[in-house]
């Protein structure tokens, strides 16, 4: 079969931490430790797992962390290279899966936990807690925290995977193939809401509106008793959506501090040789990039006490908000098999999947719009799918994706 193949590379790991952030083309170039090649299938040889043949498969920012070297060598232990990349996927059974039949469309949740590898649960599996798994190194998979860093289950940048029957969730027939490929990031989104501890009428910040943020946005509109909730976001269609999608207000970067200091009446204060920030500010804050900037961002807003959660991969940034202004802060990874919701947001959603209730999210006219602006490439032009997605923000684009049936 034919696939995009990340392999290990330490002059280009380096090269492309040095200078990647600077100049985006370099991750398309000599520096990505990707090829394309033409690889064996996965096999499947265990009750309960299936061949997939991929539809079309997202590049997550997470892929573009990993290309560039800016991922953290602390994954080194829970991936295993070379791998095949890709784990937004939307594909169709080859085989008969249990209850599914062959050429049922599904999308994955890509999360490897102990029922993928055949152990018994670990504490946090019984809970339906997945995407804590601690057992992500062992069983007769190797090491990999999801489809798309393992290199035994394939991933979406090839023309096949294999998956588990606990990672499958069919696919309305309602929804099309892109609108499904929206279904991964926005059950993070839903996780993401719900790790956030929103309360009733609490003052929210969004730091980022690319697809992270914007999905964020609508879970914490839809799911939670938010009150007033501002996105930041650098370019104008992304303020459309961001206000389609439920936010307060949208403001640019620049003017964060500002917006939130009139909102919330804080106080701004302005060390030497440091960015200024606030005393007061919002309750909660979501960095929804990764970014140092946009951690600080976040961290500089929200007032004493208030919690501070880590949606995007986060890079390096000044703690000191976090120490003196005591602020939580809370990670939040994938999504899980069962999410709490309390209180009476919670209701007869509670214990649901978080994919059951990123398909409720997926009916909001807004995320079809998103839906209906995906642009794809075939495996070949991987180059230029990568460029597009560095630059999506820019392009006007907030998912860019592959879709390997195409030969054009």
């Amino acid at each position: 079969m034919l696939a995009l193949e990340m392999f290990r590379s330490l002059p280009r790991h380096v090269a492309g931490r040095a200078v990647g952030g600077r100049v985006p083309g370099l991750l398309s170039g000599f520096a990505a430790p990707l090829r394309l090649v033409t690889r064996e299938a996965p096999r499947v040889d265990r009750p309960g797992w299936a061949r997939l043949r991929t539809r079309v498969s997202g590049i997550c920012g997470s892929d573009l962390g990993a290309l560039s070297g800016r991922t953290s060598l602390y994954f080194s232990a829970v991936s295993s290279l070379p791998f095949v990349p890709g784990h937004e996927v939307v594909a169709e059974l080859l085989d008969d899966c249990k209850d599914l039949p062959a050429g049922t469309r599904v999308v994955l949740d890509p999360v490897l936990a102990c029922a993928t590898r055949g152990v018994e649960p670990c504490e946090a599996c019984r809970v339906g807690a997945t995407n804590r798994c601690s057992r992500i190194t062992v069983g007769h998979l190797a090491p990999g925290l999801q489809t798309g860093f393992c290199r035994d289950t394939g991933g979406g940048w090839g023309q096949q995977l294999v998956a588990h029957r606990s990672q499958l969730h069919p696919v309305a027939e309602g929804l099309d193939d892109h609108q499904a490929l929206l279904l991964e990031p926005l059950a993070c989104a839903v996780h993401t809401a719900l790790r956030a501890g929103v309360s009733s009428g609490d003052r929210v910040l969004v730091s980022g509106a690319g697809a992270v943020g914007l999905f964020a946005t609508l879970a914490l509109r839809e799911l939670t008793p938010a009150g007033h909730v501002t996105v930041v976001a650098k370019h104008p269609h992304q303020r459309e959506l961001a206000l389609a999608l439920g936010a307060t207000d949208v403001v640019a970067p620049r003017e964060v501090l500002r917006r939130v200091r009139r909102t919330t009446g804080a106080f701004q204060v302005s060390p030497q040789l440091h960015a200024p920030y606030l005393l007061g500010g919002v309750d909660v804050a979501i960095d929804a990039v990764g970014s140092r900037g946009s951690l600080e961002t976040a961290l500089q807003s929200t007032r004493a006490g208030g919690r501070v959660v880590l949606s995007g991969m986060p890079a390096a940034a000044d703690l000191s908000a976090a120490w003196f202004r005591e602020l939580e802060l809370v990670g939040t990874y994938a999504s899980a098999a069962r999410e709490p919701l309390h209180g009476a947001e919670g209701g007869a959603r509670a214990g649901r999947a978080a994919f059951d209730l990123a398909a409720d999210l997926a009916a909001h006219d807004a995320v079809a719009r998103i839906a209906g602006s995906v642009a794809t490439y075939p495996l070949h032009r991987w180059r230029e799918a990568l460029d597009h997605a560095h630059a999506a923000g820019r392009l006007g684009t907030v998912k860019v994706a592959f879709d390997p049936r195409r030969t054009d």
